[in-house]
């Protein structure tokens, strides 16, 4: 059998995925349909993790918001949804200022509280901070999140953006899987008075949590949004501006009767944030992280995420000819693995909160010749499990200051290692690099461009006293040994270094995609490879949501033990066997899912006739809605 014909046979159980046809796209010669129909509008796009969020962000547009106001009404909404995050959870977003013509970054994500150090938590036996509970919260970040988007680039009010979140508080017939989550999580609930009373309406009943379709009631959180509007309402009346307004409602929270609650709520259960690290936090505004691949700009948030791991690897990648592989094929899949893999080990040893020293060497890390030197390194015959992280300071023309940790983390002193061979401890393993999040896309016909990936306070979630808002879970993220990180190692008042990673890429000047995704570790490996499905294999933006993608296990989770299975490889199991086949005489150790391809949401820019599409991959709830 010819290389060309065993190519185009591995694509086809590829295709047959992909049902449905509306769209008559031709990729590699061979007819691609989709499950979902693309989106299509002109005036507005708004895309997120549930419908009704979408819809919210639809009311809002409908009322004459722009993307801004929209996109905050869908977080808020989602945060209300508990759609794998809640109201004390993180924002960070990417938006483009079509008046300015700049990209820019928000960083609402919380911080470790006083009394977070690494010997408190050693003191309690703890390798890292833990998975749930009070102990495992930062500060909340979501709701001076969407205040500072709203004031800064929004046109309405807090109370207008905030009404569909508050109208579903009242009451809103939930949906099977967040009901459903909440009962598998419930002895954990139970361990928390306020999250008892609020998820658990059948208490001491065989289903104690809510059954799908029914009125969900979260009374306490009405009550805290209602106090953001009054805060809001009445200083308008004393004259004040609307930004000044909003600043008056975001002073509530922080630094007013809410955040008391909040830290009293928290402090009752065992947790460590106080009045003062509410009072202290602040959102903030910053230039985004940047590299060009094929003529396009890439634009990412800074090392306090993943999202420079995704430049990295396209840097890396710039230097193979990914089309000539084939998408797919047993040769693609292997060379963007190892990229991936070479870009995460860096991740994992080098990122931080860039306010805290040291400073993280993210000059080199991005640049051409460091990826140029990191291509180098891999072997087109078979995987590196020992990949580890790079040496970018000579390319800074610095020494590095951490040689010596960096030489221990190779020789994988202390790494925490997960053999795959345990089905129950497997599947644990793999839902902890996909643990939550949602994703907010919005665009409008001014040109205002929002991408957002909102997280925290997943359930089973622990509530801070008599307000409704789910802590964060995202301390787990830092380290406590230096030599896994010297840049993320846990202090009071720090950012953890978190999974979440908003995407925007620029062409010419002018945005081309918006895209985003849920899912833990997940999102740069699955959003690096719906990129090069658009610019590299020319697929419709619905098709590359859609399509079938892998994901590596070879990097540290950012979760639980923060183990990683060196070899790691899942595929969509309908991957032609004989790929499976090569695939392991390359040293791979495969798992298959049905369905691997997000959920990603996205927004396309057709230039040609000055429309959106929008894409949301066939994967959960994801969808939106255009005109």
């Amino acid at each position: 059998m010819t290389r060309a014909l065993r190519l185009v046979l591995s694509l086809i159980p590829f295709c047959s995925l992909l049902q449905t046809t509306v769209q008559g796209q031709e990729f590699n010669n061979l007819p691609v349909t989709t499950q979902k129909p693309p989106l299509h509008g002109k005036h507005w796009m708004a895309v997120t993790g549930k419908p009704l969020a979408a819809t919210a962000g639809a009311m809002i547009f409908q009322k004459g918001g722009n993307a801004v106001d929209a996109s905050c009404a869908m977080i808020a909404a989602t945060s209300t949804m508990w759609d794998v995050l809640s109201w004390g959870g993180e924002t960070q977003a990417l938006i483009y200022n079509p008046n300015t013509k700049k990209v820019i970054a928000i960083n609402a994500l919380g911080v470790a509280p006083t009394g977070a150090t690494v010997d408190f938590y050693k003191s309690k036996g703890m390798k890292y901070p833990p998975e749930y509970g009070p102990l495992a919260a930062i500060t909340p970040g979501t709701p001076g999140g969407i205040m500072v988007m709203l004031a800064e680039y929004g046109t309405m009010s807090l109370e207008e953006v905030l009404a569909p979140a508050m109208q579903m508080a009242e009451g809103y017939p939930i949906e099977a899987q967040t009901a459903n989550a909440i009962e598998r999580g419930k002895s954990q609930i139970k361990q928390w008075p306020y999250s008892k009373r609020v998820f658990l309406p059948h208490l001491g009943e065989k289903r104690e949590a809510p059954s799908a379709g029914e009125v969900f009631v979260q009374r306490d959180l009405l009550e805290t949004l209602k106090k953001l509007c009054d805060a809001e309402r009445s200083a308008l009346q004393n004259g004040k501006s609307r930004k000044e307004a909003i600043q008056a409602a975001y002073d509530r929270f922080y630094k007013g009767d809410i955040g008391a609650e909040i830290a009293r709520g928290c402090q009752e259960q065992g947790g460590l944030i106080t009045v003062e690290d509410l009072a202290n936090w602040q959102v903030k505004i910053e230039e985004p992280m940047m590299t060009s691949y094929a003529g396009i700009d890439v634009y990412k948030l800074q090392q306090w995420t993943q999202g420079p791991a995704m430049l990295q690897t396209l840097n890396i990648l710039e230097n193979f000819d990914l089309k000539e592989m084939g998408y797919n094929s047993t040769r693609y899949v292997h060379t963007v693995y190892q990229a991936m893999s070479l870009a995460f080990a860096d991740r994992d040893f080098y990122y931080g909160d860039p306010a805290f020293g040291p400073e993280e060497p993210m000059t080199g890390l991005l640049s051409k010749e460091y990826a140029k030197a990191r291509s180098l390194l891999i072997n087109p015959d078979r995987n590196d499990p020992k990949i580890g992280p790079g040496d970018p300071y000579p390319f800074e023309g610095k020494t590095n200051p951490f040689r010596d940790n960096l030489n221990a983390w190779s020789m994988s002193s202390g790494q925490r290692i997960h053999e795959l061979g345990n089905l129950h401890q497997d599947n644990l393993f793999s839902e902890s690099f996909r643990a939550g999040t949602t994703s907010v896309e919005a665009a409008d016909k001014e040109g205002w461009v929002v991408s957002v990936t909102p997280s925290g306070g997943w359930i089973p979630a622990c509530i801070a006293g008599n307000t409704g808002v789910g802590l964060s879970q995202r301390m787990q993220a830092f380290v406590l040994d230096p030599k896994e990180n010297p840049f993320n190692v846990l202090e009071p008042g720090k950012r953890p270094r978190v999974t979440l990673t908003p995407s925007l890429a620029m062409k010419d000047g002018t945005p081309l995609l918006s895209f985003a995704k849920q899912a833990g570790d997940e999102q740069d490996q699955l959003l690096l490879q719906f990129f090069l499905n658009m610019v590299v294999f020319n697929m419709t933006v619905q098709e590359a949501c859609e399509a079938p993608s892998f994901k590596t296990l070879q990097m540290h989770s950012s979760f639980g033990e923060h183990e990683k299975s060196p070899g790691g490889l899942i595929l969509n199991e309908l991957m032609p066997p004989w790929s499976r086949k090569e695939l392991s005489r390359m040293g791979y150790k495969i798992t298959t899912q049905e369905r691997t391809s997000g959920p990603i949401n996205a927004i396309w820019f057709d230039r040609q006739h000055g429309t959106f599409w929008g894409g949301s991959s066939n994967h959960g709830e994801d969808y939106g809605i255009g005109w």
